[in-house]
């Protein structure tokens, strides 16, 4: 009984230590997402360049990311997920530096391609191995912890980054999000699974390939979800990306009043992730679900551009929006 307490225990730590070092992956993922958001005013100033030039950088990545992300699936199938996971969090840190230390605005342009990249293997790799290494009657609660560390990224890059860019400038603040990539992919490089399957192992052949493999790509259900996605995607983007500037442009809303409201929204965000998973497990009205949410997150997102809140409501209103759109 003793033995078997003991195996028992080991077993949860173990999982618990896979699901921990994942999250943190899927916290960088979000993290470098924003990278540029906060930031925007501060590069777009030194690089005197216009709005939609600055969004050169934004569509590179974004463009690399989704042409990339299929292709990525497979390689995760054929050479492992913990390999090519520790690849993208280098990538992405690399890119970040070289952006950060070269003085040249189409190097950073180059850069955020370099980084879309890196940030292609973050989902088929995090859920490979999540998949791999925590029991069935578990596995839910892992990919609620993984879904709420990338959102927490999000929440808490606008502040941080700000932080750095107080002491070292927006350059400094993009080198020090090189090294959390650095610093987390070392982790995961360190970090071995002394449960059943080590964390080292690559993942079962969770994957498509071959003519079935397409077909179930081009099923009418995925691509539903594929629709979905790119209008979450889209919505999401650009209240992440542009908010800080779009309401400076339309109220003169200071940079750090901006940013605020973008972290409740984003805080509340992850907020509303672990609430929407208590949903989904209650109702079978997905589809409605989803429906009202999106609705809401219009609603507001209309009262935002249209009506100058103040700066209390201002954070309140995107507060409520961010716990919508999770």
């Amino acid at each position: 009984m003793s033995q078997a307490t003991e195996i028992l225990g080991a077993s949860r730590a173990s999982h618990l230590r896979i699901v921990s070092v994942i999250s943190a992956a899927h916290f960088v993922s979000h993290y470098y997402i924003l990278l540029l958001a906060p930031l925007l005013p501060f590069v777009r100033a030194e690089y005197d360049v216009s709005y939609t030039e600055i969004g050169l950088a934004l569509a590179a990545f974004n463009i690399v990311s989704a042409a990339l992300q299929t292709p990525a699936g497979f390689l995760v199938d054929w050479l492992g997920a913990r390999a090519l996971l520790i690849v993208g969090l280098v990538v992405g840190a690399i890119a970040f530096v070289i952006a950060g230390l070269i003085d040249s605005f189409w190097v950073m342009v180059a850069m955020f391609a370099l980084a879309g990249v890196g940030n292609t293997v973050y989902h088929p790799a995090d859920y490979a191995l999540l998949s791999h290494h925590v029991p069935p009657d578990r596995i839910g609660q892992a990919f609620s912890v993984h879904t709420f560390a990338g959102m927490l990224g999000s929440a808490v890059a606008p502040a941080s980054l700000l932080l750095m860019q107080s002491q070292w400038g927006w350059r400094g603040a993009f080198v020090g999000a090189g090294i959390l990539g650095f610093a987390v992919a070392a982790i995961l490089l360190a970090v071995r699974d002394n449960g059943a399957a080590p964390v080292s192992a690559a993942p079962p052949r969770v994957g498509v390939a071959g003519v079935a493999g397409w077909r179930l790509l081009l099923s009418v259900p995925i691509l539903l979800n594929l629709i979905f996605f790119v209008l979450l995607a889209m919505m999401s983007g650009g209240m992440y990306n542009y908010s800080v500037v779009a309401l400076g442009a339309l109220y003169d809303t200071p940079v750090t009043t901006a940013n605020v409201a973008l972290s409740g929204h984003l805080t509340l965000s992850a907020i509303g992730v672990l609430i929407g998973g208590l949903v989904v497990a209650r109702t079978s009205r997905h589809a409605l679900v989803t429906t009202l949410g999106l609705t809401a997150i219009a609603l507001v997102t209309v009262l935002i551009a249209n009506v100058d809140l103040g700066v209390l409501p201002l954070i309140a209103t995107m507060t409520i929006c961010g716990f919508f759109l999770a």
